[in-house]
């Protein structure tokens, strides 16, 4: 039987799934026009990390509670194994906010993707990783620029000082190419592969266990495979849990290390 038909061809009364017209109807909101879900998740993310601060030193006490201890700890290891670990302790505490920022943000992002009432992490949309990866990348190159000026960071890049004369233009070449379209580039990838692969695997397991399972009534046997594709789906979900911190801290951990190389000359 097929259980995935074309949305003129549905239906959804003997069908299983039903393909929609466009792509876009999976995620918009009729009762709110042309807004669609991941915008208003995007708005519930930021919401979400403004509220967790809060929460966490509104009343900051010499004992802290719960809230106030877990956001000291985060707060603690961006700041001491990314912020001053990777850029420094000169230049560290600068950039430390934003650092923060991006990954409790991207951090929450992530984790909608294994929340009951929403089952989407928003970094799965490319539009979100390629403007966090742009702020970034205007971010270290503004830092270089302030740090360096000008002419000496962009002429680190073009003419690497550390190369041999003969090697120079080349690595220069390879060099600026890496820094103004790689970086950004794989930077937002990173982040919006990982989490769009682990999104389909989680709704095609989970999919697969639910179309499995309602065919036991009907006596077919084959519906016992729905109890191995709940399991997977299982195995997916927690390990998707540690994919969202994962990617979280290597997208901080790359704006961290792109913005040291920005600000420390002996870097290039």
């Amino acid at each position: 039987m097929e259980l995935i038909l074309a949305a003129s061809a549905c239906d959804p009364e003997s069908e299983i799934i039903c393909t929609p017209t466009t792509v876009n109807e999976l995620f918009e909101l009729p009762f709110v026009g042309g807004i669609n879900r991941t915008m208003i998740l995007n708005i519930v993310a930021a919401l979400v990390v403004v509220w967790f601060f809060w929460a966490a030193f509104r009343k900051r006490s010499l004992i802290p509670g719960k809230m106030q201890a877990l956001g000291e700890a985060i707060l603690g290891f961006v700041r001491d194994e990314i912020a001053i670990g990777i850029i420094g302790p000169k230049h560290g505490l600068t950039y430390f906010p934003y650092l923060a920022s991006i990954f409790f943000f991207i951090l929450v992002g992530n984790m909608m993707e294994v929340f009951p009432l929403t089952l989407f992490p928003i970094t799965s949309r490319i539009g979100l990783p390629i403007f966090l990866a742009l702020i970034t990348w205007f971010l270290f190159i503004f830092a270089g620029v302030r740090e360096q000026g000008f002419g000496g960071y962009f002429g680190h890049l073009i003419w690497p000082p550390t190369v041999p004369t003969a090697l120079k233009p080349l690595v220069g070449l390879i060099e600026l190419v890496s820094v103004i379209l790689v970086r950004p580039f794989s930077l937002a990838v990173r982040l919006f592969a990982n989490l769009a692969a682990g999104h389909v695997m989680l709704a095609l397991m989970l999919l697969s266990s639910w179309v499995f399972l309602s065919s036991l009534p009907t006596g077919n046997i084959n519906g016992l495979w729905g109890f191995l594709w709940a399991g997977l789906g299982l195995f997916i979900f927690v390990f998707e849990i540690l994919v969202a911190i994962l990617q979280a801290y290597i997208f901080t951990l790359l704006s961290a290390v792109y913005i040291q190389t920005s600000v420390e000359v002996e870097a290039h």
